[in-house]
């Protein structure tokens, strides 16, 4: 068993550092926040006090972090204490050059790096069954797997350094335009008298169905432990899918490629934030459907 370091322990980073405890690795872990360090703690992390200190010595250093800045950040902190030939995951979704930057600077250190974002939520983190987008090199991602297979049901090598970033950002495009569509689909069959749960019956079985509906059905009752039945308590937050859509938006227009539907939902989502409510599920567009 390895010796893993674990820098992030949110709402992500937590269930995911638990349950490589839960494995039977030794985590060493490092957050800002004293409410993640003391659930760390209680699901086994061993918690330091900075995040060189959770690196010394480990054999993995995972980051699990809110965007670029910090990641580049924590590597300058945290490279002097890596071991030699570490293997550094970042599975903070940031955008493509960060990650490329994020593995410049780590190899030049004399370690390995893998860029590797995940789907599946908060609920895909706490019963390990995440799946994790992987760019870099097939002998370190062989490496690396079986620790992706702890935390997740699968992991895919999509290419070279930045490449799980790309997916990630593509991914999640598709998600802001399947939760709206859904939204607007379920606003306009209430108006036209339609059952939720008739439509969803229907449409989970159909060819309008998508993870959008199927587990984040965006009212209550169809889907019972879907954030709507919770006060849209987030499983993935407006502020999170706003900022993915805006690393979508920079590609897109670093790119030239038109994204008609994609950019409209980076337009909703930032209103969603902006009206105040980054802190609800991304579900929670629907609220902002009705009231158009």
């Amino acid at each position: 068993m390895s010796t893993i370091a674990f820098i992030g322990l949110g709402n992500m980073g937590g269930p995911m550092a638990a349950n490589l405890v839960k494995a039977g690795h030794t985590v060493r872990g490092f957050d800002v926040m004293e409410e993640a360090k003391t659930k760390a703690r209680q699901n086994g992390v061993d918690v330091q006090e900075s995040a060189a200190a959770a690196a010394e010595g480990a054999q993995v250093i995972y980051t699990m972090l809110p965007n670029g800045k910090l990641v580049d950040a924590v590597l300058t902190e945290i490279l002097p204490s890596a071991s030699a030939g570490a293997l550094f995951i970042d599975s903070s979704t940031i955008a493509v050059a960060d990650a490329r930057a994020a593995a410049e600077k780590v190899q030049a250190a004399g370690h390995r790096f893998l860029d590797a974002p995940v789907s599946g939520g908060i609920v895909g983190a706490e019963a390990g069954t995440l799946a994790f987008m992987v760019g870099g090199d097939e002998e370190v991602f062989g490496e690396a797997r079986p620790l992706f297979d702890v935390m997740g049901r699968s992991a895919t090598l999509c290419g070279d350094i930045g490449a799980g970033q790309a997916v990630k950002i593509c991914n999640n495009m598709i998600l802001g335009v399947h939760q709206i569509a859904i939204a607007e689909a379920m606003v306009l069959g209430e108006r036209l008298g339609l059952d939720p749960q008739a439509f969803f019956d229907v449409v989970s079985n159909s060819t309008g169905a998508s993870w959008a509906l199927t587990t984040n059905c965006p009212v209550p009752g169809p889907v019972p432990n879907s954030p709507a039945n919770n006060d849209f308590k987030p499983g993935f937050a407006n502020a999170l899918m706003n900022k993915d859509l805006g690393l979508a938006k920079a590609a897109l227009e670093e790119t030239g490629t038109s994204a008609v539907l994609g950019q409209a939902a980076a337009a909703f989502y930032q209103e969603t934030v902006d009206a105040g409510f980054g802190d609800k599920d991304c579900s929670y567009v629907i609220e902002l459907v009705r009231d158009r």
